[in-house]
């Protein structure tokens, strides 16, 4: 099992990008998203590793009344889509009335981080591109899968999701919503991400600032160097 344990996230992102840069299909131009805001140190790795422009894909979770810790689904940037766990609303007697109202404020709140994010910068144009989409780990799957929903409309021309370490039901959830799912680890029991992780400290947002920053500043300048 210890095999299976990543000293931290940039360790989980290099051991990824070794497994992804063997891949011949990947031609460019390649996009790397990261899901904020461990999974933006992952992929900042992979984006390094394969020479890759990185963006940042946004997921808020939908609270379930009174257990804000439960998701009862997620929305993701782009076209707002939103995915639902029926079964959990059903069952908690959740109203139409209650999943509205938080469908709306979880839809301002992804639109408020895109803006800290990335400031004026358009989002990267994936349609015909080899897309990667990354997160540090998958505990439910409802956040990445409704991430690949979302990018699924944008026309991507691979759609990859890539994680260190994930529960067997959730790749298996995800997989369908994918063109390939590449997962480093799947173990059994699987409680929680960061019991994968010896360092799993928070990443703040000027972190995952800092990092989309610098992947766009090589990129600028590579292209100035290339014109």
């Amino acid at each position: 099992m210890d095999d299976m344990i990543f000293e931290d996230r940039r360790d989980a992102g290099r051991r990824l990008a070794k497994v992804l840069a063997k891949r011949k299909d990947l031609n460019q131009p390649l996009v790397v998203l990261g899901i904020p805001r461990g999974g933006l140190v992952v992929a900042d790795e992979v984006a390094e590793a394969l020479s890759a422009s990185l963006d940042v894909i946004i997921v808020r979770k939908l609270r379930a009344p009174f257990q804000p810790e439960l998701g009862i689904g997620a929305v993701v940037n782009g076209d707002h889509i939103s995915i639902i766990n029926e079964e959990l609303v059903r069952d908690a007697g959740i109203s139409l009335e209650y999943l509205e109202g938080e469908i709306a404020y979880q839809q301002k709140e992804v639109e408020r981080r895109l803006r800290l994010y990335r400031g004026d910068r358009p989002p990267l144009d994936v349609a015909g591109k080899s897309v990667i989409v990354i997160d540090d780990g998958i505990a439910t799957g409802y956040t990445f899968r409704a991430a690949l929903e979302g990018l699924r409309r944008r026309n991507p021309a691979l759609l990859i999701a890539a994680v260190p370490v994930a529960a067997r039901s959730s790749v298996d959830m995800v997989s369908a919503f994918a063109d390939e799912t590449i997962c480093l680890g799947m173990p059994f029991p699987f409680n929680a991400v960061g019991e994968w992780y010896r360092n799993f400290d928070q990443v703040e947002d000027e972190d995952a600032i800092a990092i989309l920053q610098r992947n766009w500043t090589r990129f600028t300048s590579q292209k100035s160097v290339d014109t």
